[in-house]
């Protein structure tokens, strides 16, 4: 096989169906996504061919194989997201003799990065933002919940109600953009007036991610009017808008605001784990783009999940040898509740964002009650105290466990 140094990689898991040579669908997978094509042509050109794609090895793999794959720099237009991923995850998924192929991790170079200004913010940025760089603990987040159908004024009633309680971030559910029943003029303004108060009364500074995922050309319209109407924060659905929506908010010079992203529809993609496309990449083309925060799952909650990929997901986003760019705070999200806090955190490290929705509204004694459970149970395992024993004089925590228990 021929090797290529110094370029892209790509890591892909592939099946052959029966009887096709597991060497020719490597070899298959490379040509489709470079020069090749099903029969010999008169047209290609011997220049072309440095262009070729060149597999690197092949290893077995869980009844398959995962094969790198070299890709020259000069097959990439230079910071063009969905050129990348026409490459990287094209055609190979409808290679009729090959069953299964899903994109697993891609190994970028300087050149292919050098576009990109990453997170404005970063981890470091966030926690200066909320106030936690000394004591460096996870933050604790929300969902308003129900996930549409409220109007403005509840919605701002029970933001306030988690902030109190004691959560870091608010967020919009990623169903929730600029709906008449909530539209965002009055969403909005309503929310900060209530974190402003709660800013005052505390000294804390919660963040609200509103959600601006709009159509391609009135994404960033959305997000000026954000600011103008005070927002401290801004949300996109990453994967049904495209990368490119993060990438226009994080470099425009007028938004001097962290990016909440959300990752809704990523399963159809991501689920299998012999086909599509591994969190991984998304992961890195989210840090590329300037996305400050990313929900990348929990290892209790309600979603599929597989801890160590997600360990090597989330060290993606927080390894700091990243060409230079910031690291991102990875979004553990997903049916969490006070009792699975201590185990999250014990597996995924402190630099980690703690999400609950049904897990802070759901307490018996409401919203501010389970957000202050939530940070009770940080609290406890940043001591080194189990819940059970930190939950004797803590109220709050001793409910939440009664009623949905511990991991």
């Amino acid at each position: 096989m021929k090797l290529c140094m110094g370029d892209v990689i790509a890591t892909y898991y592939y099946k052959p169906k029966d009887g096709v040579d597991f060497k020719w669908a490597a070899q298959a997978i490379a040509e489709e996504q470079t020069t090749g094509t099903w029969t010999d042509i008169s047209t290609a050109e011997e220049y072309v061919h440095y262009l070729d794609g060149c597999v690197q090895d092949i290893v077995p793999h869980n009844n398959g194989y995962i094969t790198r794959i070299a890709f020259a720099d000069d097959i990439f237009e230079v910071g063009n997201f969905p050129q990348y991923l026409s490459v990287l995850s094209g055609n190979l998924y409808g290679l009729s003799k090959i069953a299964h192929v899903r994109l697993l991790d891609i190994d970028f170079t300087a050149d292919t990065v050098a576009p990109y200004k990453g997170p404005k913010f970063g981890i470091e940025g966030i926690r200066e933002l909320v106030g936690t760089d000394a004591t460096k603990r996870p933050h604790v987040g929300t969902i308003i919940k129900p996930k549409v159908g409220l109007n403005p004024k509840d919605t701002a009633h029970v933001a306030y109600e988690a902030a109190i309680g004691g959560v870091d971030l608010i967020k919009d559910d990623e169903t929730l953009t600029d709906q008449r029943f909530c539209p965002m003029a009055d969403r909005l303004p309503a929310v900060m007036e209530k974190l402003d108060r709660v800013r005052d009364d505390t000294g804390r500074n919660v963040l609200y991610a509103v959600n601006v995922s709009a159509p391609g050309d009135k994404i960033l319209e959305r997000a000026e009017k954000a600011i103008d109407m005070g927002a401290n924060m801004l949300m996109v659905d990453v994967i049904v808008c495209g990368l490119d929506a993060v990438r226009v908010l994080a470099e425009d010079p007028s938004i001097q605001l962290p990016i909440h992203v959300h990752r809704t529809m990523h399963a159809a993609m991501t689920r299998n784990p012999e086909h599509g496309v591994a969190m991984r990449t998304f992961c890195r083309m989210v840090r590329m783009a300037g996305g400050d925060q990313l929900h990348t799952g929990t290892i209790s909650g309600k979603m599929e999940h597989d801890t160590a990929e997600l360990l090597g997901d989330n060290k993606t986003l927080i390894d700091p040898d990243f060409f230079g760019l910031k690291t991102v705070f990875p979004v553990a999200s997903g049916g969490l509740s006070p009792g699975g806090v201590a185990r999250e955190i014990e597996v995924l490290g402190k630099d980690i964002i703690l999400q609950a929705g049904g897990g802070i509204h759901g307490h018996p004694q409401g919203t501010r009650a389970g957000a202050t459970a939530m940070r009770q149970a940080v609290d406890a395992a940043m001591e080194g105290i189990t819940l059970e024993e930190y939950a004797r004089d803590h109220a709050e925590l001793h409910a939440a466990l009664e009623k949905w228990g511990s991991v």
